[in-house]
């Protein structure tokens, strides 16, 4: 989301005349941050830059906001997907070789992510339940740690986005036997989706978009649309949103309204199947 929201700031900022700055607020899943947006002032100087997990937090946790009243959505930016990787040990060259042995292996293989109630830890928990395995899953402190163990073999699998692993999966140290969103990767043009590897109509991808706070002025919120649509038609910024495996993917504020309440309720129902809580 940083790296995304950067790229945006900076056309952002050439088209305003002032400098945008990026605030990063880590920490609960991004409720933090999100919640200092929700709380702004209506005046188009604070805007919230939202990832995937902003429609996750709400099955997972009570929320100091409500993520569809308290914000006024301008547009969605960007989409991508993440990538289903193993380690060379494990016995299983396609989708269903993994499905098969982790089903005679119920709980062996453990899986990494980048945080309880991260966008990782959701795909892993929308793996399980869609292909009726049983993972372990185990949780750490961003994306670089699991990545580290994983390479050790200390974790036997992740789900991550594509720039995080590529270099190893062609250097044969790492084994990617799919991705997440129903078109095929840009960074992987052979690889199959997890659609195509025998779970029909698997979707799950990562978006970033832009919100006000709610009572933002409706000529601010068209103003802001409007620039968010130009920018990502520059080339500069398409390719920039590429070399991190994201496409840009503009929708307005009513799509995107719509996107959200959509996503929300999906991962509702996979956090109540999956019976998921945070520790």
């Amino acid at each position: 989301a940083d790296i995304v929201a950067r790229v945006i700031g900076k056309g952002l900022s050439e088209r305003l005349g002032q400098q945008v700055v990026i605030d990063n607020r880590a920490g609960a899943g991004g409720v933090i941050g999100v919640e200092l947006g929700a709380r702004a002032a209506p005046d188009g100087h604070t805007l919230t830059f939202v990832p995937a997990s902003f429609t996750m937090q709400p099955a997972l946790r009570k929320l100091p906001y409500d993520p569809i009243k308290s914000f006024v959505p301008i547009a969605r930016v960007g989409k991508g997907d993440f990538v289903l990787v193993v380690t060379p040990a494990v016995p299983a060259q396609t989708v269903k070789d993994l499905i098969a042995y982790a089903k005679v292996n119920p709980g062996k293989l453990l899986f990494g992510t980048a945080g309880a109630g991260s966008t990782a830890h959701m795909f892993i928990e929308l793996f399980k339940l869609t292909a009726g395995i049983d993972l372990g899953v185990v949780h750490f402190k961003g994306g670089n740690q699991q990545v580290i163990d994983l390479l050790g073999g200390h974790i036997q699998g992740i789900m991550i986005s594509p720039p995080a692993v590529r270099p190893h999966i062609l250097s044969g140290k790492l084994k990617g036997l799919a991705t997440t969103s129903l078109r095929r990767s840009t960074f992987f043009d052979n690889m199959p989706t997890l659609h195509e590897s025998g779970l029909p109509g698997f979707d799950a991808i990562v978006w970033w978009g832009m919100l006000a706070p709610a009572a933002t002025a409706a000529s601010v919120v068209t103003r802001l649309d409007r620039d968010m649509k130009e920018l990502l038609a520059v080339p500069e910024i398409r390719k920039a949103f590429s070399d991190q495996g994201v496409d840009p993917d503009y929708q307005d504020p009513a799509g995107f309204r719509a996107f959200m309440l959509r996503e929300i309720a999906s991962w509702k129902r996979v956090v109540e199947k999956g019976n998921i809580k945070l520790d």
